[in-house]
């Protein structure tokens, strides 16, 4: 039997999304649409359908007619269509509605958005396996998962997780990695203390390996009995229980006749035994692959092993596209991976490659900048076809070359910022508030934070005539209370008190009268509405912390124009508290195993509910938790933006632009995967499962690693729909290079040769 399913390869940016669409469109007409099935069954040409004759009395159903919908049944989405991320879902998903007007019912999401669907909704099945309590899960976010961690194992982690050069935040996330890696795997966690000893060659002589697993186990039964689910619960229920579930796989092969899966590369393992259970059972499945892909290899991402399933469908190979890889791949990978070839260094790049070269990193920083807004006020080039691409963006980087393009009147879009919560001004003020509200949490407030708060709870916006950056009118922030002010107010009356800490009359500052009218009244309101909402509390009318963070928005801050950064942190803040009491709230259904923390020495404080603001307080002010809320991308008319990302933020965007400036050109990060790759993640690959890992393999996959960045990168180097604007076909690549890195040392990585090879095409 001929196989009818698609395996579409092909380089970056080859078609294999349009090629996928293309299938989407052909298979969505053997589909009968919902809407259709509808039409069909109560129209008028259906003799069993509606009847509306004689219709003489209203009040009488007989009159009415008799209306009957005996055989409509609503179809399901039969199409399952997968995408690596929530970004190129959301993409993905745009394309087909725009190529077939949402007339074909689909179903979107990313893999372990499926299993995350699926575990919540076959729950019953598994709370009869697992003999679990009955009651709804609650998902839980990574850093609320290392938060609840830290509180179970906070008995054994300081005699069982103290490794030399690692805190014990860092060794409580490798220990919840390595149970993720092991779900996505499909490596059952009793395995995981002989893949450590065998990956790294190093007998547990401690019991290190050994107590992993056990934590890990004690965390798992924890968290089941609570009905928590985390990614890594989440995955491990899915293969190990929902998948062999005889139940479970009559309702997946009915529901998902069909399987449109975009970037497999990216995917981990446990979703090729879930395409092989599909193709097993009939499904007819297209799966796009990109040789040059593997961004989240190190991440969890399997794409040698997913790459076993063309075997079993006809493989379609796409034309590479003229792009530079095409061009110029091969001499520029031969320069920098070819170390023992003599002529490699006499490759001179193309024009269209320069170089900024500067002697400290702080130059380099300014002169990027400058050379950005010069090109665009020069009209070579549009805001939104320039990208910045780093290794790593530390935040001085991203503040230096926002504050300069800013100033030069050029917006910045700085991709999945990661910025913590607590960095934002205003999110400070709003914990400060809860700190003056809720007794008993005088500890975690000062007289600097205090003014701070005033500063910030004073802001007023007035209009000015000209135009924003980002053409909003621009409101000038005016302070009623200044820092100087605020800092006096802080000083003679704020009361610290461990208890009870609260704001003074403004007559306790002898020299009241100094503070000026203005300010005395801003202070007031902001006494009057504090006292207020304490009051509320102490009469129970305040069901929870949310309400009171809520009402704090809506009356100092939504009222004044605020861009969208700042909103993010707000919205962030919202999701991150409605999730963290709602987990709270579910720890205190077993108040028999209830871990808690304190936060302070004073023992008077008992108050469960101040407890908990209190941990709230500490959770976000350790900078765990960052502004990244949903949606993922700002609704409605966005400014044209340089784009600010790190090599694989950009990527894992899919973007192109017609100028890049590869940032620290020079800098080692380039070879190693850094943050890109979690501990142990290569001893979970399927082709070394269970086997060592050499110096010579961690070389070997560093090296495969530069080759994929670079293809990837030069294949993005030109016109895409949406970056076009300047209609000019030219295109450029800045090598940006300093002698000296932030610390001080001397950058000597990789991509070296390649600021040789343009010297002479200094911008």
């Amino acid at each position: 039997m001929p196989n009818r399913s698609l395996w579409i390869t092909g380089s970056t940016l080859s078609g294999k999304t349009s090629r996928l669409i293309k299938q989407f469109c052909q298979w969505g007409k053997n589909l009968q649409s919902p809407l259709k099935k509808i039409i069909d069954t109560v129209g008028p040409t259906n003799p069993k359908t509606v009847s509306l004759q004689n219709m003489k009395c209203p009040n009488s159903e007989e009159q009415y007619g008799h209306i009957e919908i005996r055989d409509f049944q609503y179809n399901l989405p039969q199409m399952l269509i997968l995408a690596a991320n929530a970004d190129n879902r959301i993409d993905l998903i745009d394309k087909i509605s725009e190529a077939t007007s949402e007339e074909y019912p689909y179903y979107s999401t990313t893999p372990l958005g499926f299993f995350e669907d699926e575990v919540i909704l076959f729950w019953p099945l598994l709370i009869q396996a697992l003999d679990l309590r009955a009651q709804f899960p609650v998902r839980l976010r990574p850093e609320t998962e290392q938060e609840l961690a830290s509180r179970v194992w906070n008995l054994q982690q300081h005699e069982l997780l103290q490794q030399p050069g690692v805190s014990i935040e860092r060794m409580i996330r490798r220990i919840l990695d390595l149970f993720q890696l092991a779900a996505f795997s499909c490596t059952p966690t009793e395995e995981i203390t002989m893949i450590l000893q065998q990956g790294f060659e190093q007998v547990d002589s401690g019991g290190l390996y050994a107590n992993i697993v056990e934590l890990l186990q004690h965390w798992r039964h924890w968290c089941l009995q609570r009905g928590l689910l985390t990614y890594g619960i989440i995955t491990e229920l899915y293969w190990r229980y929902l998948l062999p579930n005889s139940h479970y796989q009559q309702h997946l092969i009915n529901r998902y006749p069909y399987v449109l899966a975009d970037d497999v590369d990216e995917y981990p393992a446990i979703t090729c035994h879930l395409f092989n259970f599909l193709l097993d059972h009939g499904s007819m499945s297209v799966f796009t692959y990109n040789p040059n892909g593997g961004i989240r290899l190190g991440l969890g991402a399997d794409p040698e092993y997913i790459a076993q399933l063309q075997k079993r469908c006809q493989i379609e190979v796409l034309d590479e596209p003229d792009n530079l890889a095409k061009e110029i791949g091969e001499p520029i990978l031969e320069l920098v991976l070819d170390n023992y070839n003599q002529n490699s260094g006499f490759y001179q790049l193309p024009v269209f490659i320069q170089s900024i070269h500067t002697r400290s990193r702080a130059a380099l920083l300014r002169e990027t900048a400058e050379a950005i807004a010069k090109d665009i006020n020069l009209d070579l080039v549009k805001p939104q076809e320039v990208a910045v691409i780093a290794p790593g963006l530390d935040a001085i980087a991203r503040y230096s070359l926002i504050s300069i393009l800013n100033h030069a009147g050029i917006a910045v879009e700085s991709l999945k910022d990661q910025r913590p919560l607590i960095s934002y001004p205003t999110i400070r003020a709003l914990l400060s508030i809860l700190t003056l509200v809720y007794p008993g949490l005088g500890r975690l407030v000062n007289r600097v934070q205090v003014a701070e708060m005033l500063v910030l709870l004073s802001h007023r916006a007035i209009v000015k005539a000209e135009k924003q950056i980002d053409d909003q009118e621009n409101l000038q922030k005016i302070n009623d209370i200044d820092p100087v002010r605020a800092g006096l107010l802080a000083d003679h009356c704020f009361y610290p008190d461990i208890k009870h800490p609260r704001l003074l009359p403004i007559q306790a500052f002898s020299r009241w009268d100094r503070v000026g009218y203005r300010a005395t009244h801003v202070y007031n309101q902001i006494l009057e509405w504090i006292e207020d909402q304490r009051s509320q509390q102490q009469q129970r009318q305040l069901p929870n912390p949310i309400f009171l963070l809520d009402r704090a928005i809506q009356k100092f801050f939504i009222s004044s124009y605020l861009p969208y950064d700042q909103l993010a942190a707000l919205r962030e803040l919202m999701e991150t508290a409605t999730h963290y009491w709602e987990v709270e709230g579910r720890l205190l259904q077993n108040p028999q195993a209830l871990v808690k923390k304190a936060i302070t020495n004073d023992t008077e404080v008992e108050d469960l509910s101040s407890s908990t603001v209190g941990q709230f307080i500490q959770f976000l002010r350790r900078g765990i938790v960052s502004a990244n809320p949903f949606p993922v991308r700002s609704i409605g008319h966005s400014p044209p933006a340089i784009t600010l990302a790190t090599i694989f933020q950009y990527r894992a965007s899919r973007k192109c632009h017609r100028w890049q400036f590869w940032l620290d050109v020079a800098s080692p990060l380039w070879l190693s995967g850094g943050t890109a790759t979690l501990y142990g993640a290569p001893l979970f690959l399927q082709n070394h499962l269970g086997s060592c890992w050499t110096v010579e393999d961690i070389q070997k996959s560093d090296r495969e690693r530069l080759r994929r960045i670079l293809l990837d990168l030069l294949s993005r180097v030109g016109d895409d729909n949406s970056n076009s604007a300047s209609g000019s076909k030219e295109h450029r690549i800045y090598l940006c290079h300093s002698n000296l890195a932030v610390n001080g040392q001397e950058q000597t990585g990789p991509l070296l040769p390649l600021v040789y090879s343009s010297v002479s095409n200094t911008a």
